[in-house]
């Protein structure tokens, strides 16, 4: 099995598109209620539903990258805020954090190695 995507919701969708391209990311499905964009790097797509109703999403998207200082300050020079710059964290990824216009929480992270292969990594063979 493979995930194939995530959708979010969001409150208004010209703003949650404006963006997500300022983040990168090329749309493939564009109407009034729902797009969905591909990822800058491999094959994964994620995708944007309206939702007129209110509601808090607790729900975090992590999106990787390798360059992730240069990420940073690419996309601070272009208005997108941050809450945390990049950040060496105790599970050995580095992350920064930011929330879109609608106030979902994502984070950019460059794991490496530690993404599927932590220090802690549970063995099931043994």
């Amino acid at each position: 099995m493979e995930l194939n995507q995530v959708t979010l919701p969001v409150k208004n969708m010209a703003d949650a598109v404006h963006f997500y391209l300022t983040l990168g990311f090329t749309q493939i499905v564009d109407t009034p209620h729902y797009a969905r964009f591909t990822c800058p790097d491999g094959d994964a797509t994620f995708s944007l539903s309206l939702d007129d109703g209110e509601f808090e999403n607790p729900t975090v998207i992590y999106f990787e990258h390798k360059e992730l200082d240069e990420l940073y300050n690419t996309l601070s020079q272009k208005g997108i805020l941050f809450e945390q710059a990049p950040t060496e964290q105790r599970y050995l990824w580095k992350e920064a954090i930011l929330r879109d216009p609608s106030g979902n929480k994502i984070k950019l992270y460059w794991a490496g190695e530690n993404r599927l292969n932590p220090p802690w990594k549970v063995d099931k063979g043994a």
